[in-house]
């Protein structure tokens, strides 16, 4: 239990940036449940004890539990998201086939909006790179120009092999949740970057023919999501952006920017982020809503 654990949090560092003190909150709330459920499953059977042993009903059990001890709805609310998050991350990596978590809800409390970084900034960060000539920076701006392009997850985009990226026709076969296809279309100047990386950079960064993977560490294997946030953490810093960047935030970005400009609904969008559920894609609404009521503040004469 305490490998999947850590193998989660791994990934919340790596992909969503989360401050140390949001990682440490992950882990002590699900080594509280591990505890819980660990308790409750050796009462059972002894020999399974494991994650593939957790049901919904046990997590309901805890659930009870936790109002017994008269946790605060915030607290819950953190607790059950934690438990949540853990097994999508276990279902969407294989280790699971059924998510036990499906159908369960905590409290409900007021839901923090997505951060996003200005289009000023999104320039800065894209030009870095180009300061250099080397192979790892013409890699590094097409990750950046692919990321900010589609809206792909991070493990999505390093998972990505050399032949699910048309540059053609202009766009890239992508894998997300739960290995569900989707294809993403991508503008000129991300397939301007992209192809200038496969020309020119990949063929020296490449230590065997043999590689299938699209970007490359200088090792010549497939960068890793930890490699990218590296990389994208020194660019940020160079660019001397003050807003915290992460893969996440760049993903929120992209969402964000393109319901801002008009040009895409909800629905286009949820199909470009590979959403499950619409429900997850309205958090966006919420942002261009605050987003109007800034510009009508700061520009109708009767509001100030």
């Amino acid at each position: 239990m305490d490998e999947g654990i850590s193998n989660f949090i791994s990934s919340l560092s790596v992909e969503k940036g989360f401050s140390n003190n949001t990682l440490e909150a992950y882990k002590n709330d699900l080594s509280q449940f591990a505890a819980f459920a660990r308790e409750r499953l050796t009462k059972e059977d002894k020999s399974q004890a494991g994650w593939e042993s957790v049901d919904r009903a046990l997590i309901l059990d805890y659930l009870v539990t936790l109002r017994e001890r008269s946790y605060a709805p915030a607290t819950m609310a953190r607790k059950v998201a934690a438990i949540k998050s853990f097994f999508n991350f276990l279902t969407a990596e294989g280790t699971l086939k059924k998510n036990p978590t499906e159908g369960v809800s905590g409290p409900k409390v007021g839901k923090a909006l997505p951060k996003a970084i200005s289009i000023e900034d999104v320039e800065k960060l894209l030009e870095q790179p180009d300061k250099h000539n080397t192979p790892e920076a013409k890699r590094d701006k097409a990750m950046l120009e692919l990321l900010y392009a589609t809206g792909m997850r991070v493990s999505e985009m390093v998972s990505l092999n050399v032949r699910e990226v048309n540059l053609r026709n202009g766009f890239v076969r992508c894998f997300g949740k739960g290995s569900k296809e989707r294809l993403i279309p991508i503008h000129s100047k991300a397939i301007k970057a992209v192809k200038t990386y496969i020309d020119d950079a990949r063929p020296q960064l490449l230590s065997t023919q043999d590689e299938t993977a699209l970007f490359l560490n200088r090792r010549g294997q497939r960068l890793t999501r930890q490699g990218f946030w590296l990389i994208l953490k020194g660019h940020a810093e160079k660019a001397e952006i003050e807003a915290e960047i992460t893969p996440h935030v760049l993903r929120h970005s992209i969402a964000t920017h393109l319901l801002h400009s008009g040009k895409m609904n909800l629905r286009e969008l949820q199909e470009l982020l590979g959403h499950a559920n619409i429900s997850t894609t309205q958090i966006y609404t919420h942002l261009t809503t605050e987003h109007l009521r800034r510009v009508y503040e700061s520009s109708h004469p009767r509001a100030k």
